[in-house]
């Protein structure tokens, strides 16, 4: 069985992230050929074109986990009914410079929580305008606007409710059967 190397994104810096607690969450929901790797975002300086002859390293460093990943998860908070800045800033960078977008052709997702109703769902939308910019292939449903209550996450991403850990494991599934899917027809090279 062949493993799919998964980079995702956590949008918050915060380090009481509620979104990389769900993180936490996806990873031990998620089938077992899936292999993940963190991109970090927080060191990132702000992209400009001024940089694209000469990315300095976390840019560089950023773009290589990309190009060694088959796939990516964006796991994010709504911020101001949009996409956290610090994330924007990462997309930017690995989609930059001009020709040598990391995210072209690449099977992603999008997930995140918010302690409201709506779950990020204004941020997702946002997002996803992003990553159909970059020519992502995304994964459009299932869905998944997670309105986050604390007592159903442990620190080590356990869900102790079930109806919560079975639509989750799902959406981990429904994105394996969809990374699986872009590849056969567009393989990473």
């Amino acid at each position: 069985m062949s493993t799919f190397k998964v980079a995702y994104f956590v949008g918050s810096l915060s380090s009481t992230s509620i979104n990389r607690t769900l993180s936490r969450a996806l990873i031990a929901l998620a089938p077992q050929d899936f292999e993940f790797t963190e991109i970090p975002i927080g060191d990132l300086p702000l992209y400009s074109p001024d940089f694209d002859d000469d990315y300095p390293p976390e840019a560089r460093a950023l773009k290589e986990a990309l190009a060694a990943s088959d796939a990516v998860l964006f796991v994010t908070p709504e911020y101001n009914r949009s996409i956290p800045g610090a994330l924007k800033n990462a997309i930017d960078w690995a989609s930059r410079p001009w020709g040598q977008n990391s995210f072209d052709h690449m099977p992603a997702a999008v997930i995140g929580a918010s302690i409201g109703q709506i779950g990020t769902a204004v941020a997702q939308q946002s997002l996803r305008g992003v990553l159909s910019f970059c020519n992502a292939r995304q994964m459009t449903a299932p869905e998944a606007y997670i309105s986050f209550r604390p007592d159903v996450y442990t620190e080590s991403g356990e869900v102790t409710d079930k109806e919560t850990a079975d639509f989750l494991r799902n959406f981990m599934e429904e994105f394996r059967t969809h990374v699986e899917r872009v590849l056969t027809v567009i393989p990473r090279s």
